[in-house]
């Protein structure tokens, strides 16, 4: 008698059992209502494209309440930001898991017009959204996603780095699973390895063999079937696709053996090679989290920030503030946490938040959030929240700031990398027809032994650890990049450009001089003071202590003009500061000539005179660029005038290069000019009055000493007290690019050698597995070992 059995229903949109066929659209089944609802909202915005990308998988919508995303006090410690028209809110989703979840997560503008913008974060399972807070409340937006089956793990914790921590779960089960099959495997084989040719139950031995092979391939090997289906569907061939083919040839050569040849197969290499390769990538896997290269945590910017103390003025590390500082906070000046406005009018750009330009005005007892920049009078402000440097880290990474593909320097393993793959497979398939025409017996080991021994996996090792201990140990010097690509970058530049106030010279040494044919009255040093103290420009830092336990006068409509100089109102008194045509623009200059840096006075429309603040050096400046100038093209760009020429053109490589009198714009279009002459260029500033080219350059360097001088169009930022390592910094970023070509040339000495006994037959595939993960390690110690040594010898440290 024949039983007829119902075929088993899946949910259409999330894979689970159906149990039974009551609720379905059209020929889709889902198992409750929730997974209707999701397919529903997904039609209706044409996003069933969700389920092309990969097979059933959607997550099973669950209830959850989210009344207490009412509370507005609750509302404000989730936001990154918010203002009118813009909030930000970053939301841990444990459920992400695939390529299909990536594209819906990003795609959610298309369920509500609320929705901005929405980005993933793939490995650390958080999507970054921006919403408009008028049309859509954080409530609505928890449930949106939980409706869509993506509920957001809520808490004022940082769930994001106590859950995300790595988990070696899957992979040392699948280990597991391979190392018992192999192990077992091995031990059928035994008649087979001791040429046992008529023992007993040698047909069960090959059965059983290839039984427990395939929980090995199905399982332990299915992250290759993975991989290579997604890169093959976006057209890609990638570093998996030798392997998985070794894989399946290996599979069903043996299979074939054991069932029409009675033979052994290859089922003990196979289960050994997974084995091998698993083992591999635990290592690797391992090493990255012990470097831990991903910085999003343990970020450090040599920034400080102006801490009030009892009416006195201090600067202090940003790890040093705590909740409840007092803090200031000048034009220009980054608000490094969230904090409560006590004293002055707040002009913030949030542009480094939400990219767009336009100013917000914020008054006295209003919440101003972190990364916004003040432009206008010194605030004082109470600090709400401790600095979240991980935060500080997504300013500096902000798409607003990142550099075109055109400055981009081409890497070394994009050169070398490109037609590997399909080099490796060529070599394999041109061996194999070779041997199937004279020994067709070692066609298997020799095709599978070298996608093994050849694995470009091997290939891809040496960047990271090089360039990211590299990171690590720049990070120890008070250089701080943005990422490890930064530091091959530097090395494949040939053009360095400096600026010179407040880069070559420091602020620290003798204070100003005043010239003029009256003193000033003290009413109106009270201004001066008053006037600078808003400003970050090393010059008026100088001025201000010129005048000792000064008090402050508060000045409106404050305004610092890039380039030209500081303006200000106190109770219909003008005051203005800087270059001589900004302050008087009609009147005749003062003789030329001063050996200074120089800073016009005008109060009340009245010509009054001018500081003089004698240039200092910083220390060893003068024999680092004269020794950089000897491998580099060396420039020098200044606001100044050419009084210092005849002193710094020995300096530099070339008289003409120095450039004085330079509005920013006039620097940023030289950085162009020299860049379409075919110079890869750096350009090193302090910010203030280089972010346009410091943006342009193929590496940006901005010199901080102990103020808040942000710079997110920079690639990186150096105390200034570690200016004097420069020439150290750039020799050891050349010698991190030889090291990694070094590593390249031992990989493919050992690819070469194995490719060899590879190709003659008499390679057995496990022992190129064994191999493989041995190469991996070598490559690991040359570049972590041989980075961390020149480190130490570079650095003296």
């Amino acid at each position: 008698m024949e039983t007829l059995t119902d075929e088993a229903l899946v949910c259409y949109h999330c894979g689970n059992d159906c149990p039974d066929t009551h609720i379905h659209i059209e020929e889709k089944h889902f198992c409750c209502e929730g997974c209707k609802t999701v397919y529903e909202i997904l039609d209706q915005n044409n996003l069933c494209n969700y389920y092309d990308i990969e097979k059933m998988s959607g997550n099973s919508p669950q209830m959850a309440h989210f009344e207490f995303l009412d509370n507005t006090e609750i509302t404000n410690q989730l936001l990154d930001f918010r203002s009118d028209k813009i909030a930000k809110i970053s939301f841990y989703i444990p459920s992400i898991h695939c390529s299909s979840c990536l594209y819906l997560l990003e795609n959610m503008y298309k369920l509500h017009a609320g929705v901005k913008q929405s980005k993933v974060d793939f490995l650390k399972k958080q999507v970054a959204i921006t919403f408009n807070p008028e049309e859509l409340t954080l409530r609505q937006l928890a449930e949106m996603l939980t409706s869509v089956g993506y509920e957001p793990l809520i808490s004022l914790n940082d769930v994001v780095k106590e859950k995300n921590k790595p988990s070696y779960k899957k992979l040392l089960t699948q280990i597991g699973v391979a190392g018992f099959c192999a192990g077992n495997i091995m031990l059928f084989s035994f008649p087979e390895y001791l040429g046992l040719d008529d023992v007993m139950y040698k047909k069960l031995f090959g059965l059983l063999s290839m039984a427990l092979s395939i929980p090995v391939v199905a399982y332990s090997g299915s992250d290759y079937f993975v991989s290579v289906y997604k890169s093959l569907r976006k057209g890609i061939i990638n570093i998996d696709f030798p392997i998985l083919l070794g894989i399946l040839v290996a599979f069903f050569r043996g299979t074939y053996e054991v069932i029409f040849l009675d033979g052994a197969g290859y089922f003990d290499s196979l289960s050994g090679l997974i084995f091998f390769l698993l083992i591999g990538k635990w290592f690797q896997q391992k090493t990255y989290s012990f470097l831990s290269f991903e910085r999003d945590y343990k970020s450090y910017f040599p920034l400080a920030v102006t801490r009030l103390t009892q009416g006195k003025e201090e600067p202090i590390s940003l790890n040093a503030l705590k909740k409840g500082d007092k803090i200031l906070v000048r034009n220009g000046e980054l608000i490094p946490a969230d904090s409560f406005l006590y004293k002055g009018n707040a002009q913030i750009d949030y542009s480094f938040v939400t990219g767009e330009s336009a100013l917000e005005a914020k008054k006295v007892g209003d919440f101003l959030y972190a990364g916004g920049r003040q432009v206008g009078e010194t605030l004082e402000m109470e600090v709400l929240k401790e600095v979240s440097q991980s935060y500080l880290t997504q300013l500096w990474n902000n798409d607003t700031f990142q550099k075109s593909q055109d400055s981009k320097v081409k890497t070394f393993s994009d050169l070398v990398g490109k037609y590997y793959t399909i080099s490796v497979l060529t070599i394999a398939a041109c061996v194999s027809i070779y041997w199937y025409f004279h020994e067709p017996s070692k066609v298997i080991n020799a095709f599978t032994a070298i996608l093994i021994v050849v694995c470009p996996c091997v290939l891809s090792l040496s960047y990271p650890f090089a360039l990211g201990n590299g990171l690590r140990i720049l990070g120890k010097q008070n250089f701080y990049l943005k990422n490890a690509d930064i530091i091959e970058a530097m090395a494949q530049c040939d053009t360095i450009v400096f600026d010179k106030t407040g880069t070559l010279t420091t602020s620290e040494g003798s204070l100003p001089t005043f010239h003029s044919q009256r003193p000033l009255n003290q009413f109106e040093e009270m201004l001066v003071s008053s006037l600078v103290r808003n400003s970050t420009h090393p010059i008026s830092q100088k001025i201000k202590y010129l005048y000792p336990e000064p008090t402050f006068l508060e000045i409106e409509n404050f305004q610092e003009i890039t380039g030209q100089g500081l303006k200000g109102l106190y109770e219909n008194h003008q005051i203005k500061l800087g270059s001589f045509e900004f302050v008087n623009p009609d009147g005749k200059k003062p003789e030329k000539g001063f050996n200074a840096s120089v800073a016009h006075l005008k109060i009340d429309h009245e010509y009054i005179g001018y500081y003089s603040l004698p240039n200092h050096y910083r220390a060893d400046i003068e024999s680092q660029i004269r020794e950089l100038s000897k491998t580099y093209h060396t420039y020098l760009l200044s606001g100044d005038n050419e009084a210092e020429r005849n002193q710094l053109k020995s300096w530099f490589s070339d008289e003409n290069n120095l450039k004085f009198n330079c509005t920013p714009q006039e620097k940023l279009d030289f950085i162009k000019k020299l860049q379409a002459q075919g110079k890869k260029v750096v350009m090193v500033g302090d910010g203030l009055n280089d972010a346009g080219a410091l943006k342009q350059s193929n590496v940006g360097i901005a010199i901080t000493d102990d103020t808040l001088n942000f710079t997110p169009s920079s690639d990186g930022i150096l105390e200034a007290n570690s200016l004097h390592k420069f020439t150290a910094i750039f020799k050891y970023s050349k010698y991190a690019l030889r090291l990694i070509q070094f590593s390249f040339v031992v990989s493919l000495i050992y690819n070469f050698v194995g490719l060899t006994f590879a190709a003659s037959g008499t390679l057995h595939p496990v022992v190129a597995a064994i191999l493989m993960p041995m190469s991996s390690s070598t490559m690991v110690i040359i570049a972590s070992v041989g980075m961390i040594l020149r480190g130490k010898s570079q650095f003296k440290y």
